[in-house]
Protein backbone atom coordinates (compact mmCIF):
# COMPACT_ATOMS: atom_id res chain seq x y z
CA UNK A 1 0.00 0.00 0.00
CA UNK A 2 2.83 2.12 0.63
CA UNK A 3 4.01 2.15 -2.41
CA UNK A 4 1.09 2.68 -4.09
CA UNK A 5 0.43 5.59 -2.28
CA UNK A 6 3.86 7.15 -2.98
CA UNK A 7 3.03 6.42 -6.80
CA UNK A 8 -0.11 8.18 -6.57
CA UNK A 9 1.29 10.99 -4.79
CA UNK A 10 3.67 11.81 -7.33
CA UNK A 11 0.64 11.09 -9.95
CA UNK A 12 -1.18 13.60 -7.92
CA UNK A 13 1.49 16.16 -7.40
CA UNK A 14 0.97 19.38 -10.24
CA UNK A 15 3.92 20.64 -10.50
CA UNK A 16 5.11 16.95 -11.26
CA UNK A 17 2.91 16.47 -13.88
CA UNK A 18 2.31 19.83 -15.11
CA UNK A 19 6.37 19.89 -16.57
CA UNK A 20 6.38 16.23 -17.55
CA UNK A 21 6.23 15.21 -21.01
CA UNK A 22 3.48 13.19 -22.49
CA UNK A 23 6.13 10.18 -22.41
CA UNK A 24 6.91 10.55 -18.21
CA UNK A 25 3.30 10.76 -17.54
CA UNK A 26 2.78 7.70 -19.13
CA UNK A 27 5.50 6.05 -17.00
CA UNK A 28 4.13 7.41 -13.96
CA UNK A 29 0.68 6.35 -14.76
CA UNK A 30 1.92 3.08 -15.81
CA UNK A 31 3.48 3.12 -12.10
CA UNK A 32 0.50 3.80 -10.62
CA UNK A 33 -0.93 0.97 -12.47
CA UNK A 34 1.69 -1.64 -11.33
CA UNK A 35 1.41 -0.66 -7.94
CA UNK A 36 -2.33 -1.05 -7.88
CA UNK A 37 -1.77 -4.23 -9.56
CA UNK A 38 0.33 -5.74 -7.33
CA UNK A 39 -1.78 -4.09 -3.43
CA UNK A 40 -4.94 -6.07 -5.60
CA UNK A 41 -3.49 -9.29 -5.75
CA UNK A 42 -2.01 -9.09 -2.19
CA UNK A 43 -5.40 -7.77 -0.23
CA UNK A 44 -7.45 -10.47 -1.57
CA UNK A 45 -5.06 -13.67 -1.12
CA UNK A 46 -4.61 -12.10 2.27
CA UNK A 47 -8.30 -11.70 2.69
CA UNK A 48 -9.15 -15.12 1.69
CA UNK A 49 -6.27 -16.19 4.29
CA UNK A 50 -7.69 -14.23 7.04
CA UNK A 51 -11.51 -15.52 6.47
CA UNK A 52 -9.67 -19.39 6.04
CA UNK A 53 -7.84 -18.82 9.52
CA UNK A 54 -10.65 -17.12 11.49
CA UNK A 55 -13.73 -18.27 9.81
CA UNK A 56 -14.21 -21.59 10.89
CA UNK A 57 -17.38 -23.70 9.17
CA UNK A 58 -17.61 -21.26 6.10
CA UNK A 59 -17.07 -22.46 2.92
CA UNK A 60 -13.78 -20.04 2.85
CA UNK A 61 -11.61 -23.13 1.91
CA UNK A 62 -13.01 -22.75 -1.76
CA UNK A 63 -15.21 -19.75 -2.81
CA UNK A 64 -17.05 -20.12 -5.74
CA UNK A 65 -14.90 -16.76 -6.90
CA UNK A 66 -13.68 -13.65 -5.80
CA UNK A 67 -16.80 -11.82 -5.49
CA UNK A 68 -17.99 -14.63 -3.05
CA UNK A 69 -14.49 -13.53 -1.29
CA UNK A 70 -15.54 -9.81 -1.29
CA UNK A 71 -18.95 -10.91 0.08
CA UNK A 72 -17.45 -13.11 2.80
CA UNK A 73 -15.37 -10.84 4.05
CA UNK A 74 -18.05 -7.75 3.89
CA UNK A 75 -20.17 -9.95 6.00
CA UNK A 76 -17.43 -10.00 8.54
CA UNK A 77 -16.80 -6.19 8.24
CA UNK A 78 -13.24 -6.87 6.77
CA UNK A 79 -14.21 -4.54 3.80
CA UNK A 80 -17.43 -2.31 3.72
CA UNK A 81 -18.42 -2.31 -0.18
CA UNK A 82 -18.26 -6.03 -1.68
CA UNK A 83 -19.78 -4.34 -5.08
CA UNK A 84 -16.13 -1.97 -5.21
CA UNK A 85 -13.76 -4.90 -4.94
CA UNK A 86 -16.00 -6.54 -7.72
CA UNK A 87 -15.15 -3.18 -9.57
CA UNK A 88 -11.54 -3.33 -8.74
CA UNK A 89 -11.14 -7.10 -9.81
CA UNK A 90 -12.62 -5.60 -12.96
CA UNK A 91 -10.10 -3.53 -13.72
CA UNK A 92 -7.20 -5.33 -12.73
CA UNK A 93 -8.69 -7.80 -15.01
CA UNK A 94 -8.11 -5.38 -17.65
CA UNK A 95 -4.48 -4.80 -17.36
CA UNK A 96 -3.61 -8.96 -17.61
CA UNK A 97 -6.09 -8.48 -21.59
CA UNK A 98 -5.23 -5.88 -23.32
CA UNK A 99 -3.49 -2.33 -23.21
CA UNK A 100 -4.84 0.90 -24.65
CA UNK A 101 -5.05 4.25 -23.14
CA UNK A 102 -8.69 4.32 -22.15
CA UNK A 103 -8.12 0.89 -20.23
CA UNK A 104 -5.12 2.35 -18.84
CA UNK A 105 -7.37 5.44 -17.72
CA UNK A 106 -9.77 3.35 -16.28
CA UNK A 107 -7.32 1.53 -13.71
CA UNK A 108 -5.65 4.61 -13.16
CA UNK A 109 -8.85 5.71 -11.96
CA UNK A 110 -9.73 2.53 -10.25
CA UNK A 111 -6.33 2.64 -8.36
CA UNK A 112 -7.13 6.34 -7.35
CA UNK A 113 -10.51 4.82 -5.46
CA UNK A 114 -8.93 1.97 -3.90
CA UNK A 115 -5.98 2.68 -2.14
CA UNK A 116 -8.78 3.85 0.70
CA UNK A 117 -10.35 0.85 0.74
CA UNK A 118 -7.29 -1.04 0.84
CA UNK A 119 -6.32 0.94 4.00
CA UNK A 120 -9.82 0.44 5.40
CA UNK A 121 -9.26 -3.57 4.96
CA UNK A 122 -5.69 -3.16 6.71
CA UNK A 123 -7.13 -1.29 9.76
CA UNK A 124 -9.89 -3.80 9.98
CA UNK A 125 -7.27 -6.44 10.17
CA UNK A 126 -5.03 -4.97 12.53
CA UNK A 127 -8.00 -4.18 14.90
CA UNK A 128 -8.57 -7.71 14.82
CA UNK A 129 -5.11 -8.84 15.11
CA UNK A 130 -4.60 -11.53 17.98
CA UNK A 131 -0.59 -10.70 18.52
CA UNK A 132 0.54 -8.49 21.59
Amino acid sequence: MDSLEQALKVANCASIMDSAGAEHKKVIRAGVIQNFEFTYELCWKFMQRWLKENQPGQDVDFPRSRNDLFRMAASVGLIADPQAWFDYGDARNLTAHTYSEDKAETVFAAAKKFLADARYFRERLEQRNDRP
